[in-house]
């Protein structure tokens, strides 16, 4: 017994592998996206300068 696909079966093949392509450039984007935030957030966590809080507003 031999499987033949017609075209609407090869378009929605195609179309679930365009999907799927899509699926995974996102979800690798979004990786990227934390990984860069993670960096960028260890950065500015860093000690803070001899400047911070040398100004107190004593006025209400």
């Amino acid at each position: 017994m031999e499987v033949s696909m017609n075209s609407q079966q090869a378009l929605e093949l195609k179309g679930v592998q365009m999907a799927n392509n899509q699926q995974k450039a996102v979800g690798q984007a979004s990786l990227q996206l934390l990984e860069s935030a993670a960096v960028t957030a260890t950065v500015s966590n860093a000690a803070p300068s001899a400047a911070v809080g040398n100004n107190i507003n004593t006025t209400a």
